[in-house]
């Protein structure tokens, strides 16, 4: 069979029955109502137990097939919401419209925006499971929380009572030749610095400065690709200009995420009429000392400048930032932790913790700046944390933490990964590679629920996730489920 027509075969599978509806229904991070609802009446048509909590998390639970009755129950899990991004200029409106999928050869992409794949292959995979009546398998809870892309609102709520299973297989992983077994915690970090304005002087152009062209990716997974982080870039560009001729700072913004790392960022800038042609050069020989240092990291890296004459026509933007101020603004960009912070010394090639500037967001009053901080070792979250404070004490700025969620340790003695392992080895002729990650994924927090829980977290292979070219390999989408159906029927 050609390949085309084998990746048509696997598009009338089930799980891409699946898939296709969900991704028909908007389920952006704090706004699962609609999905949720889907969910709850899939469980209810089906006959199944259907539990549906304040926060939207859903649980179904399927009996366990003839023969399986003594097997221990098994915990399925993934979250149905997913990181809404969508490329410059398109206008995809996330809560309402459905995304608009795509086959590229033996990917699946949505066009222009995030694809959702993280993670709705979970959630194709687990209506699959609970919609077919023909496989082998343990009781099942099958559960899908909300938010975990921002809050992760959804699974810390949840009860353990809701559960009888000590056995977590987690959906949320984006290698098929890999079995998952540890991750980091994380901690939202949000910076706020007061700013003072004065007024425009006369005879002063704004020009809407971007930084494009980046890649992005998510904050955990492509954290140690070293690839540009937009907001910094243009924190750079700003103090290299600023330094030169002192223009006046009026406005900046980046990035859409705090786990996202930043695919654009812009700022207007007041010029004098009689520096703009200075200006421009100046910004032309950046882009080349940009691009030189990003060609291969980031070769679509680009600054775009315009004059944007309109800015200075809305009555609350004839202002810019005081000297001081702007000053402070760009060493905050400057300081802020960002990339790689340290790596583990048990897994060779594993980031152990990390900071991402995913939000740059100015304010009537300021300016306001969002991390995402990662560690699999709590006392280097704490060490970054401290550095976040002392930044705040030197600026004279107001610093928070928020959303905190706990890494989740390597069990040496897990049972559920030996036997992964052991139905890997059998169906594919070769050991699947045994991997930590840096992403935060739920089964810390359901480690710290459910007492004496042994979890593993598998998945198919996922590219770019948390940006607009995130896609799938469709062949291994139906590998992983075929792989997820010998695990369950191997529990005994």
């Amino acid at each position: 069979m050609s390949k085309q027509l084998e990746v048509e075969a696997h598009l009338q599978h089930p799980v891409f029955h699946f898939f296709r509806e969900i991704s028909a229904i908007p389920r952006e991070s704090g706004h699962e109502r609609a999905i949720s609802d889907y969910l709850v009446s899939f469980g209810r048509a089906r006959g199944l137990e259907t539990l549906q909590d304040e926060v939207l998390n859903v649980i179904l639970k399927k009996p366990a097939s003839p023969g399986y009755e003594n097997a221990p129950a098994v915990i399925i899990q993934g979250h149905m919401d997913m990181v809404c991004e969508k490329n410059k200029g398109i206008s995809h409106d996330f809560q309402n419209d459905p995304l608009k999928l795509r086959v590229e050869g033996e990917m699946l992409y949505a066009t222009d925006t995030t694809l959702g794949a993280d993670n709705g292959v979970a959630l194709a995979y687990g209506l699959a499971l609970l919609d077919d009546k023909t496989l082998a398998h343990p009781a099942l809870e099958v559960v899908f929380t909300t938010e975990e892309e921002t809050t992760f609102l959804g699974a810390n709520a949840l009860e353990a009572s809701h559960f009888m299973g000590k056995i977590l297989i987690n959906l949320d992983s984006e290698e098929d030749d890999a079995l998952l077994v540890s991750s980091a915690g994380g901690v939202g970090i949000g910076l706020t610095l007061q700013v003072e304005w004065v007024e425009v002087e006369k005879e002063q152009v704004p020009i809407r400065l971007s930084v494009k062209g980046l890649q992005g990716g998510h904050s955990g997974m492509e954290i140690d690709k070293w690839r540009g982080n937009a907001i910094k870039l243009l924190g750079r560009v700003l103090q290299e200009l600023v330094a030169r001729q002192g223009f006046g700072l009026a406005y900046l913004e980046g990035g859409s995420q705090r786990n996202a790392i930043s695919r654009e960022a812009e700022a207007v800038l007041m010029v004098p009429v009689e520096a703009i042609e200075r200006f421009e050069k100046w910004a032309s020989e950046l882009q080349e000392a940009l691009r030189q240092e990003f060609y291969l990291k980031d070769p679509k890296l680009r600054l775009e400048w315009v004059r944007d004459e309109a800015w200075l026509g809305e009555g609350d933007h004839r202002q810019i930032m005081n000297c001081e101020s702007a000053v402070k603004v760009m060493q905050a960009i400057t300081l802020i932790p960002d990339g790689v912070h340290t790596m583990s010394a048990e897994m060779r090639g594993l980031v152990e913790s990390s900071s991402n500037l995913g939000l740059l967001r100015t304010t009537e009053t300021g300016v306001y700046f969002e991390n995402e901080v990662r560690s699999a070792v709590r006392s280097q979250k704490s060490v970054l944390m401290s550095r976040f404070e002392a930044l705040a004490d030197l600026l004279g700025a107001v610093w928070d933490s928020f959303e905190a969620y706990p890494e989740w340790p390597i069990d040496p003695s897990s049972k559920i990964r030996t036997l992964c392992e052991q139905v890997y080895e059998r169906m594919y002729g070769s050991k699947p590679r045994i991997v930590a990650c840096h992403a935060g994924i739920e089964c810390g927090m359901f480690i710290e629920k459910i007492e004496g829980l042994d979890a593993i977290s598998i998945g198919p292979q996922l590219y770019d996730v948390h940006n607009p070219n995130e896609h799938f390999s469709i062949p291994s989408v139906i590998k992983t489920w075929e792989y997820l159906v010998e695990v369950l029927k191997a529990i005994g």
